[in-house]
């Protein structure tokens, strides 16, 4: 008989209601594949955009995530051991292929990425994704440098808390954007040293605090603010576009020598597990473990809130990052 198991089913593009619980056939791993018991995953804005149908990448019916965390089942390939922490990141995961919001998946070996931790699942299933993106672009997009200032344009979103914490740590003084000023607490809470109220066109305040601007910016709110973003940004400044809370990504009319400031570098960053070395995940997990650093969580739900969840996440309900856990999460260990 065939083993089945719990997944969430997104058949066509729609509203939150049009992801399904079912009961579908438990995927087998190949060599060069490995078979994940999900324990947590962390929800993103990429899949909230799946869901709409936002973008041309990806097929359908198809069971979402572009994250997973747990513990190996199978590894035909013999690249990590049953029992294994791991967490699986992009490869295509929830678009091309099925991810994480399943009690199983199955994915390529080489998007896998191992830690051991004893933290809680909710709490590790938090941190791959946002992670990754995170620590890409303040190294690759940025190469933000200890001395240095960062401009977090959308700061109170689960990857701009994340950026504060990394960069804090690093030493690098953080200039963090939020529209609501009852979320400030939440930005001083993680470091932020200076707050700044988001009223679209923050340029003439970042400059108040650096007259010459911010030596490196990362864009989470998306095209709208782009071009303001870019004014608070120093010469020889780069600002990496990385997110897109407002849902629009492209700039109309682009004009690059009357957008873009003398000097200012502006570049993008997405990137892939192949992005976060193994002891990158496991330092950080081992700060948070040693109440050195704060995995910036929102809310957890139960699998079977995942509806709920998704509303949450379109309507920006909650701050921080959305973690959902499979009936089998407990502790890490």
């Amino acid at each position: 008989m065939t083993e089945t198991m719990q997944a969430i089913v997104l058949d066509a593009p729609g509203p939150p209601e049009a992801l399904r619980i079912r009961r579908v056939p438990r995927p087998t791993a190949r060599a060069g594949q490995v078979l994940i018991e999900v324990k947590a995953f962390g929800l993103n804005r990429s899949e909230l955009h799946f869901r709409k149908g936002l973008g041309s990448f990806g097929s359908f019916p198809r069971i979402p995530g572009i994250e997973a965390t747990g513990v190996v089942a199978d590894a035909p390939g013999g690249e990590f051991a049953p029992g294994t922490q791991v967490a699986a990141i992009m490869g295509g995961m929830g678009r091309t292929i099925d991810g994480g919001y399943a009690e199983f998946v199955v994915v390529p070996a080489s998007i896998v990425v191992p830690f051991t931790s004893s933290l809680e699942w909710a709490v590790l299933g938090a941190v791959p994704e946002m992670l990754q993106t995170a620590y890409g672009s303040l190294t690759t997009g940025v190469d933000a440098q200890k001395g240095d200032s960062l401009l977090i344009r959308g700061g109170t979103s689960s990857i701009g808390l994340a950026l504060a914490v990394l960069a804090k740590q690093r030493g690098i003084t953080v200039l963090s954007t939020t529209r609501n000023p009852a979320r400030a607490a939440v930005l001083k809470g993680v470091g932020v040293d200076h707050v700044i109220i988001d009223d679209g066109e923050i340029a003439p305040a970042v400059r108040e605090i650096l007259p010459d601007g911010v030596s490196g910016a990362v864009e989470l709110v998306g095209a709208p603010t782009l071009r303001d973003t870019l004014r608070a940004t120093a010469v020889h400044g780069t600002v990496c576009f990385t997110g897109m809370l407002s849902d629009e990504w492209i700039v109309p009319d682009f004009y690059p020598m009357d957008y873009l400031p003398n000097g200012v570098r502006l570049t993008a960053y997405s990137g892939e597990a192949s992005d976060l070395p193994p002891a990158v995940l496991q330092d950080f997990l081992d700060a948070v473990a040693a109440g050195l650093a704060v995995v910036p969580i929102g809310r957890s739900y139960a699998f079977d809130d995942i509806v709920q969840a998704h509303a949450d996440m379109e309507s920006g309900a909650v701050t921080g990052k959305l973690v959902v856990t499979t009936g089998s999460a407990r502790y890490g260990r």
